[in-house]
């Protein structure tokens, strides 16, 4: 679905024969290339020639840049950073439209789980609250030289138009402590000892920023002393 208006991020472009393709549907390629010997590749290929001006080549490791503006990712990523790469994402701002990308096929059922499904986990919840994931094709090991140990999967991420108004870093503190204990109930984890510690120090600590009175039943009282003669 790239259109002649996009500018499209590829991560990891290797040699640039994906990079190719997209030169010749998009707008602008912003290709993100850690290895130094690939990037000075894709400069020799594209940096001359009718692609010079649509292409930006940057030899870097994605997970320390600024992403800058882009309208569609594109990626075959390293399966190590698929998780921080995907937070990145997601948390990325102006939203872009799509993101396709090839990961571990685990991770990429993990990613597409639902409620009640066996790999339903917290990367599933977290992921489903701002976007919308459709798993795309199967891509078997025997498709890559030399093949990997493992299979892939290829994904769309549709980032949700309207995400909802809340602290995402709060909420994945709650959704980590949901599934952190295996095998227990909401209601079994929420009774425990040291979760009770982990909440009630964490409304303290938000008490004591926002001037709040702590203690049950406490109301910051409004106004100063009356006066008595």
């Amino acid at each position: 679905d790239i259109r002649p208006t996009d500018v499209v991020l590829e991560i990891g472009p290797g040699a640039g024969a994906l990079t190719a393709k997209l030169l010749e549907k998009a707008k602008k390629v912003i290709a993100v290339e850690l290895d130094s010997r690939w990037a000075a590749e894709l400069h020799k290929r594209f940096s001359v020639g009718t692609t010079a001006n649509n292409i930006q080549i940057i030899n870097n490791d994605v997970l320390k840049i600024d992403l800058p503006f882009f309208d569609v990712c594109v990626a075959n990523l390293p399966y190590q950073i698929s998780a921080p790469i995907t937070n990145k994402l997601l948390m990325h701002r102006p939203q872009f439209r799509s993101a396709v990308l090839m990961y571990q096929r685990e991770f990429a059922m993990r990613l597409c789980a639902k409620p009640g499904d066996e790999l339903y986990c917290r990367l599933s919840t977290n992921t489903a609250l701002l976007a919308d994931v459709q798993h795309l094709i199967k891509v078997g090991k025997n498709n890559f030289k030399p093949p990997p140990k493992v299979e892939s999967s290829v994904v769309r991420i549709t980032p949700r138009s309207s995400p909802p108004p809340i602290n995402f870093i709060e909420w994945d503190g709650l959704v980590r402590l949901c599934f952190g204990r295996k095998n227990k109930t909401l209601g079994a984890i929420f009774r425990q000892k040291d979760v009770i510690d982990i909440l009630r120090n964490n409304y303290n600590t938000h008490s004591a920023m926002q001037d709040v009175p702590q203690g049950a039943g406490g109301k910051k009282k409004r106004g100063g002393a009356k006066h008595v003669d």
